[in-house]
């Protein structure tokens, strides 16, 4: 059983592996969070990358709004681009082993440890898996020359973005952070687009949430933080596809963050999400370095380290840090 507000609020030398606010940072408990996302027609949970209590909630949300849900839940993630889908469907549908699944996808280091738990409940449940991330070089076209390069890539492939052409805000507060935040150190890598990069992996996501969902279905959606705080990035995106329809979206978002203390919420952190989980600063980390936004390839943001997440499972203990990986700086 997960812990709960009755445990949180024990004597002062207790060790709080987490807590949960309300957007106004009031503290709440796990089913309060578990009876909203109950309601919700879209959930966005938006995780730290490399935080294991991000991956274990993620575990058990998924988990408990499958005993309610049942067929009428359906998954995804950023941290399946949709070149995998097939690949996806062939493991779901249990056509192929876990082990040639594992060795052919474009999985994320630390995949073994924080997503394959999550990716074999749907599978032993029969729950569809949507892989909602654009294919990472179109992103990386994207930031280095722009929207415009996109008329390169040929009609086939386009189905595997959002259509074009790409709405962009760059006035979004998610956008001019990210702009801010990198300077010039996107360097060869086209910073002056970065934030246009983010808007088409943002887009793209959105775009595949509402295309796989169905009216009456409930869809969990896992991605980095930084993709859905304060309901703009992913959540900007739906809300403005869904325009062009009369139906009424309920959408929940989930953030997480660390602190050096979880008994209050700082106030950099209200209003992030309908759901703030605080996580202690030092909690252990899995195997990828800490970053709540997920770059485009080829940067690094202040603090965060480079996104260069696909490899392959069964040889993750093998590769050396120098090695080069697909999907890494020199492929671009």
């Amino acid at each position: 059983m997960l812990i709960g507000f009755g445990l949180l609020v024990g004597a002062k030398s207790d060790k709080f592996a987490y807590r949960i606010f309300n957007a106004k940072g009031k503290v709440v408990d796990y089913q309060e969070l578990l009876k909203e996302a109950k309601k919700a027609d879209i959930i966005f949970f938006g995780e730290m990358h490399d935080n294991p209590i991000s991956h274990w909630l993620e575990l058990e949300l998924i988990k408990d709004l499958y005993k309610e849900k049942k067929d009428k839940l359906i998954v995804g993630a950023e941290m399946f681009e949709r070149d995998n889908q097939l690949l996806l469907n062939e493991y779901l549908s249990k056509m192929i082993r876990k082990k040639d699944f594992e060795t052919e996808a474009k999985l994320w280091k630390n995949y073994g440890t924080d997503y394959a738990p999550i990716v074999d409940f749907a599978v032993e449940n029969h729950i569809p898996f949507i892989a909602t991330s654009i294919p990472r070089r179109f992103a990386a076209i994207v930031n280095r020359e722009g929207f415009t390069g996109l008329d390169s890539i040929n009609a086939a492939e386009r189905g595997m973005i959002a259509p074009l052409p790409i709405k962009f805000r760059p006035e979004l507060e998610c956008y001019k952070k990210m702009k801010e935040m990198m300077g010039d150190a996107g360097g060869a890598h086209g910073s002056e687009n970065i934030e246009k990069a983010q808007a088409l992996k943002d887009a793209t996501m959105a775009h595949f949430i509402l295309k796989n969902r169905m009216e009456d279905q409930t869809f969990l959606h896992f991605n980095g933080a930084y993709h859905s705080d304060h309901h703009q990035g992913i959540v900007w995106y739906v809300n403005e596809y869904n325009k062009k329809t009369a139906y009424t979206l309920n959408i929940l978002t989930i953030s997480s963050v660390e602190q050096e203390s979880v008994r209050d919420l700082d106030e950099k952190n209200l209003d992030l999400a309908d759901y703030i989980i605080c996580i202690p600063g030092d909690m252990t980390k899995t195997q990828v370095s800490s970053f709540s936004v997920s770059p485009v390839p080829g940067t690094t943001m202040p603090g965060m380290a480079s996104d260069k997440p696909l490899i392959k499972v069964d040889t993750l203990e093998k590769t050396a840090d120098t090695t080069k990986v697909e999907g890494s700086e020199d492929d671009e």
